[in-house]
């Protein structure tokens, strides 16, 4: 209605979030998944040469069973994105906004200097979302809470050459999808899936409304995909977003980690917010409060609509999850907030 704009100045306006419910309706999967390897933050997940790698601050390891983690390369940054060409060729982006393939620094485009995710579709094309012009990957929560939506979509075809601009104005990409020549993009602070066609930049929505904000996408095995959500969405926090002044001055006085803001894992320190009232009641953390943190995962299927999920509830551990990897019929992923990679057994998951 068009009047409601105005009309919500004198009878407020009701701040909603989407239910977790259907696909997404909450289980402990991710709690009761078995830990395949410890290890620090670990964020992006590739499987390369039979092996699974994951990066976890300036390294890459290479992850097995009953083994500690092996480091494969060192990076002078934090690493943000990994992704593997067709013939085997390592892509990765850096804090530092560099993005190095096989080693070698490939050149890109003024403004690009926060790589979040990088895709290579079947003919070698290579996709890469820039989060933000303004902050750096790992300066997320400040764009969000400056309401930042200048992200944007950039497209290198297999043939190499310059890359080329296929959308602006994105609320933080976060996760990239070939499928065929276009490609499905998760946009994080819009909380919603879009589909970009390859050669015009035409833009569809898949999915809308997500419980959280989604990361990272990977393939799935029978043709559909796996998507991560890093954090949850609340009403505090959808309140926070709301008011202006108050979000400034947080930002202003108030250290990052304190903000009342979405979290990669949560209940650590005394001076956080929401810990109280029906977070912990008679000492008990309720699985169904309001939390920052959270680890939830949907499997979509080839129409790119969900069919289950899985998850780490509020009094869980296994939080922040901002990528998975199907491999050998197991499902891998990575919890940031847990400090580690857990793995599920496709076949008997009990989806």
């Amino acid at each position: 209605m068009i009047l409601d704009p105005i009309l919500d100045m004198f009878r407020g306006k009701a701040v909603t979030i989407p239910p977790l419910d259907g696909a997404f309706r909450p289980n402990t999967l991710l709690d009761d998944a078995p830990a395949f390897v410890g290890l620090t933050e670990p964020d992006n997940l590739l499987v390369a040469d039979g092996r699974l790698l994951a990066s976890s601050g300036n390294a890459i390891y290479s992850l097995a069973a009953d083994t500690e983690p092996m480091v494969v390369e060192t990076f002078p940054f934090p690493i943000t994105a990994l992704a593997l060409s067709p013939s085997g060729q390592l892509t990765v982006g850096l804090e530092s906004g560099k993005l190095l393939t096989s080693g070698k620094e490939v050149s890109l485009p003024a403004g690009v200097s926060c790589i979040t995710a990088l895709a290579y579709a079947e003919d070698g094309t290579l996709w890469l979302a820039n989060g933000s012009t303004e902050h750096a990957p790992s300066q997320w929560a400040a764009d969000l809470m400056k309401k930042g939506a200048s992200g944007s979509l950039w497209k290198r075809n297999a043939a190499g050459g310059e890359f080329r601009k296929i959308a602006g104005d994105l609320a933080f990409p976060y996760g990239l999808r070939p499928i065929g020549g276009d490609v499905l993009v998760s946009e994080s602070w819009r909380h919603q899936l879009v589909r970009f066609d390859g050669a015009t930049g035409n833009r569809s929505t898949v999915m809308t409304h997500l419980p959280g904000y989604p990361a990272r996408l990977s393939p799935a095995g029978d043709g559909g995909a796996w998507l991560t959500l890093f954090a949850p969405r609340n009403r505090l926090i959808e309140f926070v977003l709301q008011e202006t002044h108050y979000r400034q001055d947080m930002i202003d006085q108030v250290p990052p980690a304190y903000w009342i803001a979405p979290a990669l894992a949560s209940s650590r320190s005394f001076l956080e917010p929401l810990q109280c009232g029906g977070i912990r009641t008679m000492g008990i953390h309720k699985p169904w409060s309001p939390s920052r943190s959270y680890g939830l995962v949907v499997k979509l299927d080839q129409n790119m609509q969900p069919q289950f999920s899985l998850h780490s509830r509020a009094n869980g551990t296994r939080h922040g999850i901002c990528s998975v990897v199907e491999k050998g019929g197991q499902l891998f992923i990575a919890s940031r907030g847990g400090d580690c990679v857990l793995a599920v057994d496709l076949a008997s998951g009990g989806f």
